[in-house]
């Protein structure tokens, strides 16, 4: 399980959830995927992850650490 973080939010115009992956918002145009119910948003969203850490890993690019929240 990979430890980025997703923001799934609803559209109205676009009638989907549509997913944005905070890490990676300076290196992929948001948002990245999105889906027809919530659960396939997610999915796609844990697939675009996979894709992307592969392709950066393989062309030698940096990847982006995962956010971590800090309760105290």
């Amino acid at each position: 399980m990979n430890r980025y973080s997703m923001i799934i939010q609803w559209s109205d115009e676009d009638q989907l959830f549509l997913v944005t992956i905070p890490e990676f918002a300076d290196r992929v145009i948001m948002p990245c995927t999105h889906g027809k119910t919530r659960e396939e948003a997610i999915r796609n969203g844990e697939e675009v992850i996979e894709i992307y850490l592969e392709a950066w890993q393989v062309e030698g690019e940096s990847i982006p650490e995962p956010s971590t929240l800090q309760i105290a």
